[in-house]
């Protein structure tokens, strides 16, 4: 194994509610998820999400028809910062890896200002040494070609790698491509993890 490979929702990022971050959104926003949720995620989303629309061009249409007090820019603050709730404890668990000598990548469904947002202001690129996100791959999880882009991208050999997520399809998925892979439930540590795979 020369690299681990981390999920980031649900893994590094959690919820202490488990609605996660819209629980308050109607309350300090004004703005109700199930009302974002049909108008905004379920028909723009998956094309946000693959790099072929950007969030703002599709997010601001929206809000000016269900949320016209809103801006993207107070949205979009909201939504990043009370989703940004890090593991602290599989951090350092990681961070014992990285002092070993072994790589820790990113490897996520993200859009690109999240994924700029998770790896600049919430500071991660000072703790793993790259980021594989949906959008700029093209594919998502648990797609075969997300995991092919990062072998591509990465010069890593499936067998160089093991892969934790909290969806076990996503874990699944790169186990069919040879990758070492573990459903991550933050119950077990991490060395253990690795020594059953």
């Amino acid at each position: 194994m020369k690299a681990l490979m981390v999920d980031v929702d649900g893994v590094i990022v959690v919820h202490p509610d488990p609605a996660g971050w819209s629980t308050n959104l109607k309350r300090d926003l004004g703005l109700a998820i199930e009302l974002l949720q049909e108008k905004f995620f379920a028909p723009n989303f998956h094309d946000i999400v693959h790099g072929r629309a950007a969030l703002r061009e599709r997010l601001a249409p929206v809000l000016a028809d269900i949320a016209p007090h809103l801006t993207c820019d107070q949205l979009c603050a909201y939504w990043f910062e009370n989703d940004s709730h890090l593991d602290h404890d599989l951090l350092d668990q990681l961070a014992a890896f990285r002092a070993q000598g072994y790589a820790l990548h990113l490897a996520t469904v993200q859009e690109h200002e999240r994924a700029a947002y998770l790896w600049n202001d919430m500071g991660l690129k000072d703790r793993f040494d790259a980021i594989h996100y949906a959008a700029d791959l093209g594919h998502a999880k648990p797609a075969d070609g997300f995991y092919a882009a990062i072998e591509a991208r990465t010069g890593y050999a499936p067998s160089d790698l093991f892969f934790i997520d909290d969806k076990a399809a996503n874990v699944l998925a790169a186990q069919a491509r040879g990758w070492k892979a573990a459903v991550w439930t933050g119950q077990d540590r991490l060395a253990d993890l690795i020594a059953r795979a």
